[in-house]
C-alpha cells in the first residue's frame, strides 16, 4: 500500500504571509459571505482646494477592523492650479492607487507561485484636458484621457513568467477593474 503524498505547507515568501494567504483563499471559498468587505473613508475641507482624506475603520470577514494606525492624507492642488500644494492632487492619488493595487498583487501572486522577488517598481502617468473640468468644453471629459503604467520587475524567474505575473495582477486588481469598467456611484448631501 503506498502512503498519499501530502504537499508541503508553502513557506511564506517575499513578505507574505503565504500560509494565511491560502488558509484565506480557501475560508472564503467555502464560506462566500466572507469576502463581502466594505471600505469607509472621511474627508474634511481644511482652506481652498486644500482638503483631508482619513481611512480608520472597514468591515470584512464577517466583522469589524480598525487599521493599525489612522491613516491620513492631505489633498490639494499645486499653484499653477490655484492651491497651496500640501500635498498631491485626487487624480494624482489615484495613480498611485492603480500601481499601489497591482504591486500588492504581484507581491502575493509571486509568493504563490513560488517565485522570489528581487524588485518591483512602476512608474505610471495620466493625460487630463482641463478644459472638461473648467467647463470650457463639452467635448473634453473631466478625467484622464489615458493612462500608462510601466513596471520594472526583477525575480528568479523568467522574464514571461515575470510578465505573467503582471497580467495577473491587472486581471484581479480591483482598482483597474473600477478605473475600466466603472462603478455606481451615489452623492447625496446632509446640511452639516
Amino acid at each position: 500500500m503506498q502512503a498519499t503524498e501530502t504537499k508541503p505547507a508553502p513557506k511564506p515568501l517575499n513578505g507574505v504571509n503565504t500560509p494565511t494567504l491560502f488558509a484565506t483563499i480557501n475560508a472564503v471559498a467555502a464560506q462566500p459571505e466572507l469576502a463581502r468587505f466594505r471600505f469607509r473613508a472621511s474627508h474634511r475641507w481644511v482652506r481652498g482646494t486644500h482638503s483631508q482624506g482619513r481611512f480608520e475603520t472597514f468591515t470584512g470577514a464577517g466583522t469589524d477592523h480598525t487599521h493599525k494606525h489612522p491613516v491620513v492624507y492631505d489633498f490639494d492642488h499645486p499653484g499653477v492650479l490655484v492651491g497651496e500644494d500640501h500635498g498631491p492632487t485626487p487624480v494624482e492619488f489615484l495613480l498611485i492607487g492603480l500601481t499601489g493595487c497591482i504591486i500588492a498583487g504581484i507581491g502575493n501572486i509571486a509568493a504563490a507561485r513560488g517565485v522570489t522577488l528581487d524588485e518591483v517598481t512602476a512608474t505610471i502617468e495620466g493625460d487630463m484636458d482641463l478644459r472638461g473640468i473648467f467647463g470650457l468644453s463639452r467635448d473634453v471629459r473631466n478625467g484622464y484621457q489615458g493612462i500608462r503604467v510601466t513596471f520594472a520587475i526583477k525575480g528568479d524567474a523568467p522574464a514571461e513568467k515575470l510578465r505573467q505575473l503582471v497580467e495577473q495582477s491587472r486581471a484581479r486588481s480591483a482598482v483597474y477593474d473600477v478605473l475600466t469598467n466603472g462603478c455606481p456611484v451615489d452623492i447625496d448631501t446632509v446640511a452639516a
